[in-house]
């Protein structure tokens, strides 16, 4: 069970996903209007994509407050500790390889503060999906210390319903294999 700003965001863009003119299941971000987000929108944010990492765009008030600093141009793997990255690199992947939320479930702080932060693909202006659309979900309000350190640890990640790509796979025709 997710935490229920979490399951907003995913219910809110499964809606988006499923309208008549999307794509490969994946909505256009102009599709998206910040407003539906109401008071969720000081902890979402916007990344677009470059390879295995995302460099954030725009992120609301709230997670730059948690991590201490404005986040515009930060690479967002910049934001987890190093044993961190390549399960949250694997989550953005997935995310835009499958077409579905992922949810990262994390760690917060000295006390190890739950919060999930749920990915959502999204196609940037030129149709190439590579914006994504996070938000923190913090299990309870967090607060920490000055001197406390604000990366994030991530502990597993999930893909949420069904994949809405086909997984690739291999055939031969003629001899000749193709994808």
């Amino acid at each position: 069970m997710f935490h229920p700003d979490t399951q907003f965001l995913i219910d809110h863009w499964t809606g988006l996903s499923r309208r008549g003119a999307v794509r490969a299941g994946i909505p256009d971000r102009a599709s998206l209007e910040p407003d539906a987000l109401g008071l969720r929108l000081p902890r979402a944010f916007i990344a677009e994509r470059h390879g295995d990492d995302a460099v954030i765009r725009l992120a609301g008030t709230w997670i730059e407050g948690f991590h201490g600093e404005p986040l515009k141009d930060h690479a967002f793997l910049s934001v987890w500790r190093t044993a961190s990255r390549p399960l949250v690199a694997a989550a953005m992947t997935q995310t835009v390889r499958e077409a579905r939320p992922v949810v990262i479930a994390a760690l917060a702080g000295f006390l190890s503060a739950q919060i999930e932060i749920v990915l959502v693909p999204l196609r940037g202006p030129s149709g190439a999906v590579d914006r994504i659309l996070g938000l923190y979900a913090p299990m309870a309000t967090l607060s920490f210390a000055a001197d406390e350190p604000r990366l994030l640890t991530a502990r597993v990640s999930i893909g949420v319903g069904e994949a809405a790509r086909p997984a690739l796979s291999l055939a031969a025709v003629g001899g000749r294999r193709i994808a």
